[in-house]
């Protein structure tokens, strides 16, 4: 299973990559754009976050398939190991055969549907990710949709895998891992959910006055 945060906040992913078994980080236009500096220094500033290594993703932002093949050719040229995210639009899956047979890893994006997805894998996509949250937004069921894309990968294109995205609470995350999902990305916001949960703390502080009241003590000596 592969975790990764979901942001381009250098300092929340030093934070939690010191606890978190965090396989990269994820970016989107947007996440970069609120961040207010070039993507060029963005990139480096998190990789250097994640200790050197890890996979980072970053997305093109042209809308035909060879501007997006020779955005894909400059991201990876300036960040080597980068997995290019490509909105699976008609020409973005000519995009994504075109990078398949050039060696460029990519991440079909910006899911709605399990069809939609299976032909992003189909074209040569490492991942495809589905937006969860934002299906459930506009009236539909992101979790029955990750389920049928599961499916749908297991039975014709086992070589790709979902990268699950668009989450609002940490149940959406653990029901797309029980569908089957091999990899999910995580707002920093939603990632701090699953770390504070408040009933953790109350057993921990019970422990501490306890184990205080009987030596004195807070360490074992």
């Amino acid at each position: 299973m592969e975790l990764y945060l979901d942001t381009a906040d250098v300092g929340a992913v030093k934070r939690l990559a010191r606890i978190l078994p965090l396989h990269g980080v994820t970016t989107n236009p947007s996440i970069v754009a609120r961040q207010g500096k070039p993507i060029w220094e963005v990139l480096p500033a998190l990789r250097d976050a994640l200790g050197g290594t890890g996979k980072l993703f970053a997305q093109v932002m042209a809308a035909d398939a060879e501007r997006i093949v020779a955005e894909a050719l400059l991201l990876t040229q300036r960040v080597p190991g980068l997995i290019v995210k490509v909105p699976v639009t008609s020409e973005g899956l000519a995009a994504i055969k075109k990078l398949k047979t050039m060696g460029i890893p990519t991440l079909g994006t910006a899911v709605y549907g399990a069809g939609q997805g299976l032909l992003g894998a189909l074209a040569g996509a490492e991942y495809v990710a589905p937006y969860v949250n934002r299906l459930d937004a506009q009236g539909g069921d992101g979790i029955e949709m990750v389920q049928q894309l599961q499916k749908l990968l297991t039975l014709h294109a086992p070589q790709s895998k979902i990268l699950a995205a668009s989450f609002r609470t940490p149940r959406q995350a653990i029901e797309c891992l029980l569908a089957g999902c091999q990899a999910i990305t995580l707002p920093v916001d939603v990632a701090e959910q699953l770390l504070t949960t408040p009933a953790v703390q109350a057993a921990v502080t019970q422990f501490e006055n306890d184990w205080q009241n009987a030596f004195g003590t807070h360490i074992l000596s």
